[in-house]
């Protein structure tokens, strides 16, 4: 009976051992759609990295990626003529670095031509997105005709181009230059709704052919040629930069003297070298000449300040978050409205004071 008893725990033992070895063999495999979860590849579906600390079993045969690489915009500056320009590079530069974004930057110095050699650059080198500063206001179909057919978006940004497809460009960024002449115009016939005689206007324009010279000129026509005792005497070039402003402004001193009543500059640093000017003439800026600006840089508001400027109209420079939003916008697959403008005013010489702290350019 005893060795009968010790049999059948035996017996017990050797079936209890199977079972447990055959629950073993036929558990359920993990399945496949836990993994395709963990994974993904750079637009979300299907490789990527596994939780916990990075790897995976050999024996599952599927191979770890890299991390995602980061967006890349190729992104062509006309130059670096103005304190603007400058603020605005400034700009894109710092807000592609908060938004992880890797930047190629290439400066034309004023060059048509420069920037067609950057943007043919990028397109070889494949980025993502491509954002264009313009030197000029047209000659560019068949530069964008190429990025389009290239498949890479395209972003215009602060001045406008003429093109005959507007489809070659995904959305412009940038202030509507033609409502700061109006702006400028509107602000000059106010101030002198009181005078009978007639108003004596020079102008200094900025790059020729360029959209700001073009749409500020013309916006500002628009306005005080209405006006039947308003009278542009000369509109000259001078390439934005204080050194034509305060060179042509010089020569008009010369051949006007004291006939001029009133200096629109097409940007702040013309108007600052016209000042120069106008105080080496014998001349008081914003008392004998009335002095009308665009752009908004701190030295002009200075100078707004102490009344030597009677108005700037803003153009804001600070770009740079407007178009990396727009950049991951696009590359996430989401559609952009075709004209983006960012808040703008106009300040006279009551509000500069207040308004120079918080000028970040």
């Amino acid at each position: 009976m005893r060795r009968q008893a010790v049999f059948v725990k035996i017996i017990y033992a050797i079936a209890f051992l199977m079972l447990l070895s055959s629950c073993q063999l036929t558990a359920p495999a993990p399945s496949s759609s836990g993994i395709d979860q963990a994974l993904h590849n750079e637009s979300g579906v299907g490789k990527g990295k596994i939780a916990g600390d990075g790897t995976l079993p050999e024996a599952t045969g599927i191979e770890l990626l890299q991390p995602v690489r980061p967006i890349v915009l190729g992104f062509s500056q006309l130059g670096s003529e103005s304190e603007w320009r400058m603020a605005n590079t400034n700009s894109v530069k710092e807000a592609a670095k908060e938004a992880g974004i890797e930047l190629l930057f290439e400066n034309a110095e004023q060059s048509q031509e420069k920037q067609f050699e950057a943007i043919r650059s990028f397109i070889r080198q494949k980025v993502d997105v491509i954002a264009v500063a313009p030197v000029v206001h047209s000659g560019w179909d068949e530069i964008l005709t190429e990025v389009k057919q290239a498949g890479i978006p395209l972003i215009i940004a602060d001045r406008s181009v003429d093109v005959g497809d507007s489809s070659l460009y995904v959305t412009h960024i940038g202030a509507d230059l033609y409502e700061e002449g109006r702006k400028a115009g509107k602000y000059l016939v106010d101030k002198m709704r009181d005078a009978v005689e007639t108003i004596q206007i020079v102008e200094l324009r900025g790059t020729e052919g360029s959209s700001p010279s073009i749409q500020r000129g013309q916006g500002f026509r628009d306005i005080v040629l209405k006006q039947p005792n308003y009278k542009i005497m000369a509109s000259v070039d001078a390439d934005f930069t204080f050194e034509r402003g305060k060179e042509v402004m010089g020569t008009l001193l010369e051949q006007y003297g004291d006939e001029m009543d009133v200096l629109f500059a097409q940007n702040d640093d013309m108007a600052l070298g016209a000042i120069e000017a106008i105080e080496e003439y014998g001349l008081r800026p914003g008392v004998d000449i009335v002095i009308i600006s665009v752009d908004g840089t701190r030295r002009a508001f200075m100078k707004l300040a102490e009344g030597k400027i009677n108005c700037i109209v803003e153009c804001n420079p600070l770009l740079g978050p407007n178009i990396m939003q727009a950049v991951q916008e696009l590359v996430a697959g989401r559609t952009l409205p075709k004209r983006i403008v960012p808040q703008e005013s106009v300040y006279t010489e009551q509000m500069a004071k207040k308004e120079i702290p918080f000028r970040k350019y």
